[in-house]
């Protein structure tokens, strides 16, 4: 696959993302080998831009490197100063499943706090509920009741 064509600003902007990131994946001295390819790709899926490091003083064949490694993980070739390469791929989407078992997240609540003076607006207020907790009537917070466990020998009669 060849690799992804930047226009020059891109380039530049992804220089300048780059520029703080440590390098995630480090050549050795065995030079290119399927293990590093796999965790190079495995480390743009994870991060997108991505620094690596080669272990090697011939600056041709860190350049080679560098080209085989955009063209075969169909990546942009960002830079390349010293032996530090910089590469980027669009992250893919993740796909998440609804999972039944996860409890709800944090939800804001409204609620009304009338005063006992009868003339007097309620006050409203804004209370995090969690997804352990419940709102009772009276407009406070409580944890809510755990489920009741039943041993696996009920379980089975039923």
């Amino acid at each position: 696959m060849p690799a992804i064509q930047l226009t020059p600003a891109q380039r530049k902007e992804f220089r300048a993302e780059a520029h703080h990131l440590d390098p995630v994946v480090m050549i050795g001295g065995d030079g290119l080998t399927a293990a590093v390819k796999k965790e190079t790709d495995a480390a743009l899926k994870a991060h997108g831009l991505i620094k690596v490091r080669v272990f090697n003083d011939d600056r041709a064949e860190r350049d080679t490197i560098f080209q085989t490694l955009a063209d075969e993980l169909n990546a942009a070739p960002i830079q390349h100063i010293g032996k530090l390469l910089v590469l980027w791929r669009p992250k893919p989407e993740k796909v998440r499943a609804e999972d039944e078992e996860r409890m709800p997240g944090p939800r804001d609540v409204k609620v009304l706090k009338f005063s006992k003076r009868g003339g007097q607006r309620p006050e409203v207020k804004t209370l995090r509920v969690l997804g352990n907790q419940r709102l009772t009537a009276g407009g406070t917070v409580k944890r809510a009741k755990p489920k009741k466990q039943t041993s696996v020998k009920k379980r089975s009669q039923t």
